[in-house]
C-alpha cells in the first residue's frame, strides 16, 4: 500500500517532466520561427545549363513551293487517216528511244494503192519514152521539109506533157510511199511515256492523240515566288529540293519567267532537277534557294520552344529563377535559330529542358555556356 508522501514524491516528478518536456517544445518552436530557412530550404527543380546569345555566321536561303512538271512533254498523234491501230508496243511509264516503233496501224490499203501508183508511174514513163521519141523524129524531118512546123511543134508539146504526167504520178507514189511510212507511229525523241490513248482495233483520224511522252525523262520544278523576291535570283543558282518522299536533291535555276501572276502576285521560277524515282511530274515540293550568307545572333535550337503558337525561352534571374520570355526568331540552320528580338546579350536562358519548367522555378545552373 502506496503511503501518502509516496503519492506525493511521484505527483510532484511526473510535473516535474512534464515542465522540462514543455519547454523543450517551446525552445525548438522559438528557433524555428527565427529561421524559416532551416525549417524548409527549397529544392532546385532541375539542374540546367546556361546558354546566351552569341554571334555566327547563317545562310540566307529563300523557301517556295511549287510542283514537279515534266521540261517539256511530246504530244505523239496519228499522221494516218481511217486506218484500224493493229498494235501498240509501249505503255506508260516505259522509256523510249528516239525512232522506236511505239504503234503499228493496218497497212493493206494503203500497199494497194501503192502498187497502183508505181504501175501509174511506169505507164506515164512508156509514154514519155514513146512521146520523145516521136518529137526527136519529127525534129529530124524538120529541114528535109517532110513534116510541117505545126505537126513538129504538136509532138514537142505531146513530150514536154508525158513528162508532166510521169512527174505528178511520181509525186502521187511519193504521197501514197508516206501514207506507208506514217503507218508506224516513231517516238520523235527519248524520253518516257507519260500517258497513253491508243487501244488495239480502233479507227482514228489524222492528228488524234495516241501518246505523251517526257522528252528525256526531264522534269523540272516550278517555284512560286513572291514578285519582290525575284530580284534576288538568277540563273544558275543553287536550289535544295524537298521531294515529296522527303529525299532532298539538288537542282539549278534554269530561266525565271518575265511576268507574275495578276491574281496571286507571284512568278515561275524554273529549276532543273536531276533524275530521282520520287522527283515525278505532278508532285508537290518545297524548296530552299540558297542566296548567300550574313552574320546573326544565335541560340542552340533546344533553348527555344513553341507554346501557345509563340517562340519563348525560359530566361534565368540571379536568384536562379526562370521566368517565360517571349522571342521573336528568324533564320534556322542546323542546331541553331537566329533570335532578332526579346533577348539582350547579357541574358542567361535555359539550354535545353525548358518545356519541364514554368515560371518562377528554381533553378540549379551548372558549369558550362553554350
Amino acid at each position: 500500500m502506496m503511503t501518502p508522501s509516496l503519492k506525493l514524491t511521484l505527483t510532484v516528478a511526473g510535473a516535474a517532466l512534464l515542465c522540462a518536456a514543455l519547454a523543450v517544445k517551446f525552445v525548438g518552436t522559438s528557433a524555428a520561427a527565427s529561421d524559416p530557412a532551416a525549417a524548409h530550404k527549397e529544392t532546385p527543380a532541375l539542374a540546367v545549363a546556361v546558354a546566351r546569345l552569341r554571334p555566327a555566321t547563317l545562310p540566307i536561303r529563300l523557301s517556295a513551293n511549287g510542283n514537279v512538271t515534266a521540261w517539256q512533254e511530246a504530244l505523239i498523234g496519228s499522221e494516218a487517216s481511217g486506218l484500224r491501230l493493229t498494235e501498240v508496243t509501249v505503255n506508260v511509264g516505259d522509256e523510249v528511244r528516239r525512232g522506236q516503233v511505239l504503234a503499228t496501224f493496218s497497212a493493206d490499203t494503203v500497199n494497194a494503192e501503192l502498187a497502183q501508183r508505181r504501175a501509174e508511174v511506169a505507164q506515164a514513163a512508156v509514154a514519155l519514152s514513146e512521146a520523145s521519141a516521136n518529137a526527136q523524129r519529127a525534129q529530124a524531118l524538120q529541114e528535109s521539109g517532110a513534116m510541117s512546123t505545126q505537126q513538129i511543134q504538136q509532138y514537142d508539146a505531146a513530150a514536154r506533157s508525158a513528162k508532166a504526167k510521169l512527174d505528178a504520178a511520181r509525186a502521187i507514189e511519193e504521197s501514197q510511199a508516206l501514207k506507208l511510212k506514217h503507218t508506224r507511229v516513231l517516238a520523235p525523241d527519248d524520253g518516257v511515256i507519260s500517258a497513253r490513248a491508243a487501244t488495239v482495233g480502233s479507227v482514228v483520224p489524222a492528228g488524234q492523240e495516241l501518246f505523251r511522252m517526257i522528252r528525256g525523262g526531264r522534269v523540272e520544278w516550278r517555284a512560286e515566288i513572291a514578285a519582290p523576291d525575284l530580284a534576288h535570283l538568277k540563273p544558275g543558282q543553287r536550289v535544295r529540293v524537298t521531294l515529296v518522299n522527303g529525299d532532298a536533291v539538288d537542282g539549278r535555276v534554269r530561266m525565271i519567267a518575265p511576268s507574275v501572276d495578276t491574281l496571286t502576285r507571284n512568278g515561275l521560277v524554273y529549276v532543273d532537277l536531276p533524275r530521282h524515282p520520287a522527283a515525278r511530274a505532278g508532285t508537290y515540293a518545297h524548296g530552299d534557294f540558297d542566296l548567300g550568307s550574313s552574320a546573326a545572333m544565335v541560340l542552340p535550337r533546344s533553348a527555344v520552344q513553341m507554346r501557345d503558337g509563340l517562340h519563348q525561352v525560359m530566361r534565368i534571374d540571379a536568384k536562379d529563377r526562370v521566368t517565360q520570355a517571349r522571342v521573336k526568331v528568324g533564320r534556322q540552320s542546323g542546331d541553331l535559330m537566329e533570335i532578332l528580338d526579346g533577348l539582350d546579350r547579357t541574358d542567361r536562358v535555359v539550354a535545353s529542358g525548358g518545356a519541364f519548367l514554368g515560371d518562377n522555378d528554381l533553378v540549379r545552373v551548372v558549369e558550362g555556356t553554350k
